[in-house]
């Protein structure tokens, strides 16, 4: 079984904690979210150069994330996730249209689900779903966070 390894680091929106796990990122963890136990503290090159492109990303210097992700979750859970990945920096979706984009178009509240439980905010960029009418609506970052990276990536 290979170590989860986790490394933390002081960001322009607070510490942030990235994991990987076999050379790829599983989870982001904002300062309030609940650390697992079984972890190994070491930076690992995957998490520098993670750290980096979130440095870069939150400087507004980069728009596309080129780092191999395996977010641990459902099938249903990895397509909605994929469609995600899928929705254009600066820009937002609502949960029906990415419901109707994987072919499941009565799916809107399960899409939220899966987007309350997408273990790698940012990298899957989850911020840029919000409510039909436009609202925001619900962000483990929270909403102030959430409005403060769709803010940063129409600004750009």
């Amino acid at each position: 079984m290979m170590i989860v390894t986790i490394y933390f680091y002081e960001t322009d929106i607070g510490k942030i904690g990235i994991a990987e796990k076999n050379g790829s990122i599983t989870n982001l963890y904002f300062a309030n979210d609940n650390l697992p136990k079984d972890v190994e503290i070491y930076e690992a090159p995957i998490l520098k150069e993670a750290a980096q492109q979130l440095k870069s990303y939150l400087a507004g210097t980069l728009t596309n994330f080129s780092l191999p992700l395996e977010p641990g979750g459902t099938a249903f859970m990895k397509q909605v996730w994929g469609s995600l990945c899928e929705i254009p920096y600066g820009k937002t979706a609502s949960y029906k249209s990415i419901a109707e984009k994987i072919g499941n178009p009565n799916a809107a509240r399960a899409v939220g689900l899966a987007n309350n439980r997408n273990p790698i905010p940012i990298f899957i960029p989850c911020h840029r779903v919000v409510g039909a009418n436009g609202a925001l609506v619900g962000y483990r970052g929270g909403l102030e966070l959430k409005n403060k990276l769709i803010k940063m990536e129409i600004r750009q």
